[in-house]
């Protein structure tokens, strides 16, 4: 158990053994030397000087001849039994101690450094320059402890204000903190926002490209659509309103990729703002007020995106509203090429051609083929658009307007319900509370030691 106490460094040790031993066995004196092999926290004292045999006496080792330390010997003479028993005041005894070595004719010569009380003032002057030298790094400790200590609890947040107009303060200072961190997600200064570029350079192409055309354009559906929108009257020119049905039904095709991109973009948002409120510590002492802020931007979220399906479903609508004429102006001069009369009246010529064969299949697939290049021309058109119309209704206003209801709301909440949303996790609080103690006791000590002047 000595061991333990005497192998640190800052131990001070006192190598006590009887006068009237050999030294050279003492077990205090070998323990030292495994401990301290310089010698520099070791003090050598010889006690029971008075009951050595007559005729010897200790000067050797008293005066380092028979076992150096570096510093010196110190011998004390102690009570004895018979005088703790008898109750003799301390101060007598060491009256009595000095009195033993100023008449000692073995230690006269030594008395002034002999006894308890040199022994006492030679451990306080050690000790004392023990401390000048250690106080330099004591105090880059102490400043070191209270730099972490503050950095923790500024990483903690300090104690919450209970003013009403500071805790909203506080409200709006952490909802900024947060919008800097999603928006930063976007802007690509944190990883996230690349993944909505995915959604338009992949996922839409990909669509687009699985829309199933070839079976809506097949010989057999356009033959069945362009007789049924007849009538019982066949088309004397070209089929018009055949071909009008084809490319609604067409069009329709792209509602889904729209809205698949959409929903696809919805959820890369959804995901930066769980990703951002994740990021933001500051919102993690307000388990409240972090899944309140969490709600109300997931709320505007849904907004964006009911508003952006809107959009892209117009988009489409539109092109189904209203069809390119010039795309269709172009296809009774094919016509006629493909029928073989070329010159006279054009108009004469595709009537003829298309009467002579309006029931032959290659009548019905060169519509098919008509209606598929004119949406595949919508499809380049769309898949320019829908990214415009996602980024403007959905990225845009997530940037720019993701809290703004919730701002409007917070300024109408009185102290009550501010002070609901700023509850601190418990354990938090009295992690805080740990630190700020802490944090007070190593300032004290700072002060201490700079109020102590140690140079006599």
């Amino acid at each position: 158990m000595v061991r333990t106490y005497v192998e640190k460094p800052n131990c001070i040790i006192l190598a006590i053994s009887p006068a009237n031993q050999d030294i050279a066995t003492s077990d205090a004196i070998k323990l030292a030397k495994e401990v301290d092999p310089s010698g520099e926290r070791t003090f050598g004292v010889l006690t029971k000087l008075d009951l050595m045999d007559k005729g010897t006496n200790a000067q050797d080792v008293l005066e380092g001849r028979a076992y150096r330390l570096q510093h010196p010997w110190v011998g004390i003479v102690n009570r004895s039994q018979a005088d703790i028993n008898k109750n003799v005041d301390i101060n007598v005894a060491r009256r009595r101690e000095r009195e033993y070595f100023a008449t000692s004719p073995d230690y006269g010569h030594l008395a002034n450094k002999m006894g308890s009380e040199y022994l006492a003032k030679l451990l306080s002057k050690h000790l004392e320059s023990v401390i000048k030298a250690r106080i330099p790094s004591i105090t880059s400790l102490i400043n070191k402890s209270i730099d972490e200590l503050e950095s923790e609890l500024d990483h903690l947040g300090r104690p919450i204000a209970v003013d009403a107009g500071a805790q909203l303060y506080l409200i709006l200072e952490l909802c900024r903190a947060f919008d800097k961190i999603f928006k930063e997600h976007l802007d690509g200064g944190r990883p996230g926002g690349d993944r909505i570029y995915g959604v338009f350079d992949n996922q839409l192409p990909a669509a687009l490209r699985k829309l199933p055309f070839d079976r809506h354009l097949s010989v057999q559906n356009v033959r069945k659509i362009v007789s049924e929108a007849d009538g019982y009257q066949p088309h004397l020119i070209a089929p018009e309103q055949g071909y009008r049905r084809l490319i609604e039904g067409s069009l329709n095709y792209f509602r889904g990729p729209a809205e698949a991109s959409v929903d696809a973009v919805h959820f890369v948002l959804k995901e930066l703002v769980r990703k951002s409120m994740a990021e933001c510590q500051e919102l993690k002492r307000f388990p409240t007020l972090q899944s309140t802020i969490a709600g109300a931007a997931n709320e505007a979220l849904e907004k964006f995106r009911e508003e952006s399906k809107k959009t892209v479903i117009r988009l489409v609508d539109m092109e189904s509203s209203y069809l390119t004429v010039d795309f269709f102006r172009r296809l009774p001069q094919e016509v006629e090429k493909a029928a073989g009369h070329p010159g006279g009246n054009p108009r004469d010529n595709s009537a003829a051609a298309a009467n002579v064969d309006r029931y032959a299949e290659g009548h019905f697939r060169r519509i098919g083929s008509n209606v598929s290049s004119y949406v595949g021309m919508i499809s380049e058109t769309l898949r320019n658009s829908i990214p415009k119309a996602v980024v403007y209704c959905q990225v845009k206003e997530a940037k720019q307007n993701l809290l703004n209801y919730f701002y409007t709301q917070i300024g109408k909440k009185e102290g009550k319900q501010l002070s609901d949303l700023l509850d601190e996790d418990p354990a938090l609080m009295e992690k805080r509370l740990q630190y700020a103690k802490r944090l007070e006791l190593y300032k004290k000590a700072r002060d201490e030691i700079d109020s102590v002047a140690w140079i006599r």
